[in-house]
């Protein structure tokens, strides 16, 4: 933008000296700058609100590198029977609090053989304790895109290919990529299911924290007067209530009976109970400074009713700031489902989350001999961190004509 002014401004200084008046070729130049100036400037000004939004997005390294990992947690949620090498319940008790153990990938110098060094249990004999050495003489195969296990993809396709396996499936029990826990169980393959859990309860809370964020938000800021006095009265008092002992209060409510289908959605439903009151602040702010613009003057004007206005003409002004909110409120699910689940007042086994996961972490044997029982902790981080970096995109994103 600066650099054709400058060379405009050069050409006429140019003219001026010489006391000439501009040839064609400086006139047909003139206007080639002229054009370059105009035609980034006309492509903002015709740019629909998430073009701008995207535009502003991907100048932030941080955000591009939060929506990429997110991506790719989600993905590994969708894909979990294929990356997974075993099922949940697989164990082998001989195998309790195995150490993880290294994917070689090259075998005798350059020659490509994928394989895990095996173990050999031996006896210290001044704690008694059974201990794991690994063994050179014991290497496990390990295939990729190899048959395995039958499951069904998405739930539909039928399909037997997984991304790593044993090759003989008499050794499956003795590939431990992240190690073994308390019953001998893969750590690797409880993790990449525990992640299909723990993810998509953020999705189901926020998607009800949404519904009751915007419905009472929305009716609150465009009516006001005393509905809008007995809403906030309401977030109020739920804002008042320390968080910790409701969740666990509420989670302690549920009947010990349940599925664990319905554990799961009684968790998403606790979680949103509480999470909606801050969206619903910001849709009654936005809605309180939108009501008397004059679009939706017109709107009125023009015969279209409440709801017509409410959904067609004001909540789509302010589309992004509500993505970037939820987005920002995603992490709180899951470290709220996560500190349930640690506490044992969430999801219960057989169900697979990151918390059920680091519940068998929470005494000293594990945390002192078993470190890498704490990696759902380190999932949960990555996860956490990658959707605020998301979140925080959005957010300074949601308002392209900013400076």
């Amino acid at each position: 933008m600066k650099m054709p002014q400058l060379r405009r401004r050069q050409h006429s200084d140019a003219g001026a000296s010489t006391g000439a008046w501009p040839t064609a070729d400086g006139v047909a130049q003139e206007a080639a700058i002229a054009s370059e100036v105009a035609e980034p400037v006309a492509k903002v000004h015709v740019a629909s609100q998430w073009t701008l939004v995207w535009w502003r997005f991907r100048k932030s390294p941080l955000a591009v590198l939060g929506l990429v990992m997110v991506i790719a947690i989600y993905l590994t949620a969708l894909f979990a029977d294929f990356i997974a090498p075993f099922q949940t319940t697989d164990f082998n008790s001989q195998y309790t609090y195995a150490p993880p153990q290294r994917l070689h990938f090259f075998k005798d110098g350059w020659d490509f053989a994928p394989h895990v060094t095996g173990y050999s249990v031996e006896i210290n004999q001044e704690s008694l304790r059974r201990e794991f050495v690994i063994d050179p003489s014991q290497q496990v195969d390990v295939d990729f895109f190899a048959a395995g296990r039958a499951y069904k993809l998405f739930g539909l396709i039928p399909t037997d290919i997984h991304l790593v396996q044993p090759a003989n499936p008499g050794s499956t029990t003795t590939m431990y990529l992240l190690g073994a826990d308390q019953n001998g169980r893969d750590v690797f393959s409880r993790l990449i299911y525990g992640t299909r859990i723990s993810m998509t309860i953020g999705l189901v809370g926020v998607v009800l924290s949404l519904f009751f964020g915007v419905l009472l938000g929305g009716i609150s800021g465009y009516f006001s007067g005393g509905v809008d006095l007995v809403i906030q009265r309401i977030i109020e008092f739920i804002g008042a209530l320390p968080t910790l002992p409701l969740w666990l209060g509420l989670a302690a409510a549920l009947p010990p009976q349940w599925s664990g289908l319905r554990v799961y959605f009684g968790i998403a439903i606790i979680l949103s109970f509480i999470g909606w009151t801050g969206l619903a602040r910001v849709v009654r702010g936005r809605f309180l400074s939108l009501r008397e613009e004059d679009f939706v003057t017109a709107a009125r004007l023009d015969g279209a009713g409440e709801l017509r206005i409410i959904l067609r003409h004001m909540l789509p002004s302010f589309a992004s700031h509500i993505i970037a909110t939820l987005t920002l409120a995603i992490p709180g699910m899951i470290l709220g489902e996560t500190a349930l689940s640690f506490l044992g007042l969430g999801l219960r086994a057989p169900i697979v989350s990151w918390g059920v996961l680091l519940e068998g972490a929470n005494n000293v044997r594990a945390i002192a001999t078993a470190p890498w029982m704490l990696s759902p902790a380190l999932a949960v981080m990555v996860a956490v961190m990658a959707l605020y970096f998301l979140g925080d995109g959005l957010r300074d994103a949601a308002d392209p004509y900013a400076a």
